[in-house]
């Protein structure tokens, strides 16, 4: 089991605040967005690197899986520090955008993203859940 734990403890940096966590009688937790017309914002570094050596063999995908219409996530290629694991050096990784397109009306709605990691020790798939303030 410690291996286990010591592998989900160096998924992500800060990302690790918004991991959802299915446990009996726990609570998700959302990370608050606010997004205004044709605007994107940075939302976490994701990287995946037991022992402070990434792992992956690609950088990661994200895909929508519910939210509102006109927001797209993307995720660019970077060298990112994992400092939730005190690593020192920077490892391959990503860093993960959410866009919003033109918004006629103010709303507050939840975004579910799928992150895929291709590792080494195979792929691995992470579900995160958002909560987006979409202002025109």
């Amino acid at each position: 089991m410690r291996g286990f734990r010591n592998t989900r403890a160096c998924l992500f940096g800060v990302f690790s605040a918004s991991l959802v966590v299915q446990q009996a009688g726990s609570a998700e937790r959302l990370i608050a967005i606010a997004l205004k017309s044709n605007e994107t914002i940075e939302v976490t570094d994701l990287f995946y690197a037991p022992d402070c050596k990434s792992i992956l063999k690609s950088t990661p995908t994200a895909e929508i899986l519910d939210g509102p219409p006109g927001v797209t996530v993307s995720i660019k290629e970077a060298q990112v520090v994992p400092r939730q694991q005190h690593c020192a050096k920077p490892v391959s990784g990503g860093k993960l955008y959410v866009t919003a397109g033109p918004i006629d009306d103010y709303s507050v709605s939840k975004l579910l993203v799928r992150l895929t990691f291709n590792t080494k020790d195979g792929e691995r798939k992470y579900t995160n859940n958002y909560e987006i303030t979409l202002i025109p």
